[in-house]
């Protein structure tokens, strides 16, 4: 009883902003809806699709800030949860694995009927964008890692690997402590300042009140390409470098660090998303 809404609180904060997304953002929402254009008639930012994929535990609603944003702003925004995670994690089996959020992202592709979309990843879910992209090439814009893991010859899978392509002593041993034994639990591994700082406390006890157990499949599927994945793509690696606790390691970054990529830093942590949400969707919007 009584007790503060932190989804609330924060969409709150976003209404009483300055921001200058936010400022223009209902002009621009009604004059694309008038008028069925791709920019704002008074020739303002091109109206842009974008798919957010969220990271490992995490569901849709991790973008959700960020996403009513751009949606403000006159963006087609789609921020689905994968199978197995957040709103269904009802969906939850051990079947569930890469190929399967891979094509939770391509099915949104082609029933919605998307072109020229802008495709984002958080932390793991560089995988998955680098197989919807795969499989869908032709339909991406750009495809942006949100601090999120490159796959790179070597690292094709969410899990590290033995010379002989087992899987890490290390991940053996977590899997002791998986729900019956195919469901990952964050908080067997990290703490919530793995996402956001404790001093956010009311984004972490948003984590708390969200969090579901993840299908381990989804990192220990080996991701097999057909087209090259993200290669000779327009492709942005956005770097959390504000993250205090256990900073994304240069197995994850390092790709993105070739010729070719558009390298982005911003001062937020990892989930920041939900702390910084108008920096991270006008970031967005900015791409070209």
């Amino acid at each position: 009883m009584g007790r503060k809404n932190p989804a609330l609180t924060r969409r709150q904060t976003l209404a009483g902003t300055g921001a200058a997304l936010l400022a223009s953002a209902a002009r621009t929402g009604a004059a694309a809806a008038a008028t069925g254009a791709a920019d704002a008639s008074d020739g303002g930012e091109e109206l842009r699709t974008f798919i957010l994929v969220h990271g490992t535990w995490l569901g849709g609603w991790s973008w959700q800030y960020v996403r009513r944003i751009l949606q403000r702003a006159g963006h087609d925004v789609y921020a689905p949860s994968l199978s197995g995670c957040g709103d269904r994690a009802h969906m939850m089996n051990p079947d569930i694995g890469l190929d399967t959020h891979i094509q939770d992202i391509v099915n949104i592709i082609d029933f919605e009927s998307l072109d020229n979309v802008i495709l984002v990843g958080h932390s793991f879910a560089g995988m998955v964008i680098t197989g919807v992209a795969d499989a869908r090439r032709e339909k991406i814009r750009r495809i942006v890692f949100f601090d999120a893991l490159v796959p790179a010859e070597g690292r094709m899978s969410g899990v590290s690997r033995t010379p002989e392509g087992e899987l890490s002593e290390y991940f053996v041993k977590r899997m002791e402590k998986f729900v019956d034994g195919y469901q990952m639990s964050y908080y067997d591994s990290y703490p919530l300042k793995m996402l956001v700082p404790d001093t956010e406390t009311e984004i972490q006890a948003l984590l708390k009140e969200k969090i579901t157990l993840h299908p381990m499949r989804a990192w220990s599927d080996i991701l097999e390409l057909k087209n090259g994945g993200w290669e000779g793509l327009p492709r942005t690696y956005i770097h959390c470098v504000g993250q205090e606790y256990s900073m994304s390691s240069e197995a994850m970054v390092g790709p993105a660090r070739a010729p070719g990529w558009q390298f982005i830093e911003l001062d937020i942590p990892r989930g920041g998303m939900l702390t910084h949400p108008e920096l991270v969707a006008e970031t967005f919007a900015n791409l070209t």
